[in-house]
């Protein structure tokens, strides 16, 4: 270890002790950089080295234009319980629904706790904006031209290599981009699955995708995503050597809405299980970059050998919803799902596809993630210290590694639609626990978004809806696990 490194160290280490000791209490602002650098007599680049150590441990956090602070820590709150394995493959019907819940997105009155979309606050709408002007001016009849299968190779070339930095073995030339990652996993599941098959699915799981499965007519088998290290391996397992599975759908860098993150041995063991018996892994990795841990994950990905595991994701969460650039690294399954994209939307559009390449190739977009992590981390253990001050005796609530939703389950009893229609009828929306699976399960839980910062709306919010769960926790219905 070098003298520098034991000097960032030292000065951590004393940082941390004052916060430990209570000299440095939560909220409070540590000392500016020059400030600390005078004082340990030691360079400004030693204590930002020292600063961004604690970032990372979770100790402090950084406001823009203010310096740092202690970071508050929320009520521990028990982790939501896991659900009992499924033994049977269900139909899917959720999309009635969902879309009662999702009207309630579209008005901007309404406080968008129900709606997973981060806040423009926290992109970088301006630069990427002002990206997309000056590459539509210099693309001439390129930006509005077809850009058909496998898509924008200065994005695909973007991918790769970040994919290469989080140990996956690929080239541009395995990556097709798509219409968002709703496209990618549709186009996955049409490849491996037809009408009337099974495909296992983590539980609970983004009603978006079962949303998916129910169009396509693909039957869901429902297994355990347990808190903390996501879907139950010794479950899936028993459920291969029972049912006929075409597929396997997980998140296994930070799941949704559990916010589970399986360990690097848990992947392992998962794309080596599938591998023996020949079934295809659909990886939903739209969460991946959002996580909230000192080092990047990994993805099941990067231990794939034989080119079953699929990887999707998109530029949704971390730079602009609306842009719909997705992307799918489709292993050996490559041609088919680059022939059905054509067929399912001919091509991605163009103008975005080249904007986000020169971003994250020359606009700071690791920059970006850095503060957008911290800022997603700060406002979930807001949240969660809110849920856990004001929500009835009982509640539970997620630990996310990542992302930026909650997910909560309320006492035995208490209804989350009844909640969930109280809640708009105070202009806040939340997402039922019900639409979160094939079957009649979850029924009080419900999804909190943390995706805007903490304000004093939301603060009230919570309050409200603290308030709203203690009368219908009063007025218990049957609980469905």
């Amino acid at each position: 270890m070098d003298a520098q490194s034991l000097l960032y160290e030292r000065v951590a280490a004393h940082v941390a002790g004052l916060i430990e000791r209570g000299a440095l209490r939560p909220g409070d602002r540590v000392p500016s950089v020059r400030r600390l650098s005078k004082q340990q007599g030691v360079s400004v680049s030693t204590v930002i080295q020292a600063y961004q150590h604690l970032e990372g441990s979770g100790l402090i956090e950084a406001r823009p234009q203010s310096g740092h602070y202690v970071r508050r820590r929320c009520a521990t709150l028990p982790e939501p319980r896991a659900p009992r394995t499924s033994t049977t493959a269900s139909k899917v019907s959720v999309a009635s629904l969902v879309a009662k819940v999702y009207g309630a997105a579209r008005d901007p009155h309404i406080v968008p706790f129900g709606a997973a979309t981060p806040s423009p606050e926290l992109l970088p709408t301006d630069r990427l904006n002002g990206t997309l002007a000056r590459i539509a001016r210099a693309s001439g009849a390129v930006g509005v031209a077809y850009d058909p299968p496998p898509g924008c190779p200065a994005l695909r070339r973007q991918i790769a290599r970040r994919a290469v930095e989080r140990g996956c073995t690929v080239t541009a030339d395995d990556v097709v981009t798509t219409v968002g990652a709703m496209e990618a996993l549709g186009l996955c599941l049409r490849v491996v699955a037809q009408p009337g098959d099974t495909v296992a699915i983590e539980s609970p799981l983004y009603f978006g995708l079962l949303q998916l499965m129910e169009g396509l007519r693909i039957r869901a088998l429902e297994i355990p995503c347990q808190p903390g290290t996501g879907i139950d391996l010794d479950a899936l397992e028993e459920a291969l050597a029972v049912h006929k599975i075409k597929a396997v759908l997980t998140l296994p860098v930070v799941s949704q809405p559990l916010g589970a993150s399986m360990s690097d041995a848990a992947k392992q063991r998962l794309v080596e299980m599938l591998a023996r018996r020949d079934i295809p892994l659909i990886e939903d990795d739209i969460y991946g970059e959002l996580y909230f841990g000192p080092t990047m994950p990994r993805p099941a990905k990067a231990f794939d050998e034989a080119g079953l595991v699929m990887l999707c994701s998109s530029f949704t969460k971390t730079l602009a919803p609306g842009y719909r650039v997705g992307y799918v690294m489709p292993g050996r399954f490559r041609d088919q799902v680059e022939q059905l994209k054509f067929a399912n939307s001919v091509a991605t559009p163009t103008l975005p596809q080249l904007a986000i390449a020169d971003f994250v190739e020359n606009g700071g977009y690791e920059h970006h993630l850095r503060a957008m992590r911290r800022k997603l981390q700060a406002q979930v253990e807001q949240v969660s210290a809110a849920i856990a001050e004001h929500f009835p005796a009982g509640t539970r609530v997620s630990r996310p590694a990542g992302g930026f939703v909650l997910w909560v389950e309320l006492p035995p009893g208490t209804s989350a639609l009844e909640l969930h229609a109280r809640a708009l009828a105070h202009s806040i929306s939340v997402a039922p626990g019900p639409i979160f699976s094939a079957k009649p399960r979850f029924a009080n839980c419900i999804r909190m978004s943390c995706g805007y910062p903490w304000s004093d709306l939301l603060a009230h919010a919570v309050r409200t809806l603290g308030r709203l769960a203690r009368e219908v926790a009063e007025r218990p219905g049957p609980e469905l696990a």
